[in-house]
């Protein structure tokens, strides 16, 4: 009997690295390895990383040195950086004091096994060449960290926006779509195999587009929609819309397919328009604003969710005060909130002084948390008494009595146990809630 090798991956960051561990995953399989989730099993560790923020750099090389133990015990054992992070420093990284074998950016997955092989000849492997097109379109992944529920579709890579604190278009590469038609077959597979929410995934989806030989162009709109016309028992996410791409055309379509869900994540950043236009982000706070009322209007139940930056570069406590009043005027559903870190070779990092004191950053990030806290409230109290179709996901994490699932807004809702089963959609009344759950009851 063959004993197969085993491997373990540990993710880092965005739902864009999950999708593309499951890529790896597939990769690995098909190369003779087998998937643990012990990682006292694996003879190959493989981490896949973000840089978006230090911080999350930070995490990645601390891991590496809790794996230091590992190592000692088990001198075959490969360990291996994948993705952003792997980008980025590239050969820095082999020449830090760290267990580490292997480095490979995003756009080199396929050469995992080959570099896999010349490690077993004593060597250290690093690739990060950057593709123009690669999209890894033929690999199917192996949903190897799944609820059975919900899965992720890549409908691009890379990034062009080139914002000014970012580093994803350095570390991703130029924008490159993924053909149409092999993203409607995998989302029809997924939905075959018991699947009921997929989320359709990419640096920035608004932009999608792919022309076919026949020069006949799909943009994100037609493709939402071809996708929407699998089954109206498979519910469509997306993520991430950039404000200045996201069009009327896109807005008709989510008002058109109920199964296309009411939830739109529209990072603004800062509510300055002056620190918008030193941002690079190619709109005004009145063309942000605009762009949230399109969305009421075309899809009037659909919830808001955004990213914001508190204390970039020449933030002063007007520029500060104007995020304020933009969260408040939206009146945003959820957030996901950050100080700003500078990070190397970016256009800030070249360009700007990171002159915002360090206790200005932390007062005005908690203000804008706090801010965000009362929203969220706000927002799930209005909920109540209302009753959504929600789809089960499985048990609550506080309670085996409990069923948890999302709404259509992609909120979460807790409620009594039934007989039904995770993939089942049921209606449930809002009957209590928090600032980051509601709490109903069934209705059977």
């Amino acid at each position: 009997m063959v004993i197969k090798r085993k491997f373990f991956i540990e993710t880092y960051g965005c739902q864009m690295n999950f999708s593309d561990s499951e890529i790896v995953a597939s990769i690995l399989s098909d190369d003779g390895f087998e998937s643990t989730v012990e990682i006292s099993e694996a003879d190959l560790i493989l981490i896949n990383t973000c840089s978006i923020r230090d911080n999350a750099e930070q995490r990645v090389l601390r891991r590496l040195k809790n794996l230091q133990s590992l190592k000692k015990k088990r001198p075959g054992l490969i360990i291996g950086i994948l993705g952003c992070m792997a980008e980025r420093l590239k050969e820095e990284l082999l020449e830090k004091e760290l267990v580490l074998d292997l480095v490979a950016g995003p756009d080199v997955y396929r050469d995992l096994p080959k570099l896999i092989s010349r490690i077993g000849t004593g060597q250290k492997a690093i690739n990060t060449l950057l593709s123009e097109e690669e999209t890894y379109a033929d690999i199917t992944p192996v949903r190897y960290d799944s609820n059975g529920i919900s899965a992720f579709i890549s409908i691009m890579r890379g990034c062009e926006n080139y914002c000014a604190y970012c580093v994803v278009p350095y570390v991703r590469g130029i924008e490159r779509s993924r053909e149409d038609a092999s993203i409607i077959r995998e989302a029809t597979v997924l939905f075959e195999n018991g699947y009921r929410e997929i989320t359709l995934l990419g640096q920035n989806v608004n932009s999608y587009s792919w022309v076919d030989k026949d020069n006949h162009t799909t943009g994100f709109a037609g493709l939402l929609d071809r996708v929407a016309g699998i089954s109206p028992l498979l519910r469509i996410r997306f993520s991430t819309s950039h404000p200045k791409d996201i069009s009327d055309d896109l807005l008709q379509t989510i008002a058109r397919h109920p199964n296309i869900c009411r939830s739109i994540h529209l990072p603004v950043q800062s509510g300055s328009s002056r620190i918008l236009d030193k941002m690079n982000r190619g709109y005004t706070r009145g063309q942000y604003l605009e762009r949230v009322a399109a969305i009421h209007r075309f899809v009037p139940d659909c919830a808001v969710s955004t990213d914001i930056i508190a204390g970039f570069c020449s933030e002063t406590e007007d520029d500060h005060k104007e995020t304020l009043s933009l969260m408040k005027a939206v009146g945003f559903d959820y957030a996901f909130m950050f100080m700003y870190s500078e990070r190397p070779d970016t256009l800030a990092a070249e360009k700007y002084p990171d002159d915002v004191p360090v206790e200005d950053k932390e007062r005005r990030l908690k203000e804008v948390i706090d801010l965000q806290q009362a929203l969220s409230y706000q927002s799930n109290e209005r909920n109540k008494g209302k009753v959504f179709e929600v789809l089960i996901e499985g048990f609550s994490k506080r309670s085996k009595e409990h069923f948890s699932g999302r709404n259509s807004q992609n909120k979460v809702v807790v409620f009594p146990k039934t007989e039904n089963q995770p993939g089942d959609y049921l209606s449930v009344e809002i009957v209590n809630f928090t600032s980051a759950t509601l709490i109903g009851k069934a209705i059977l």
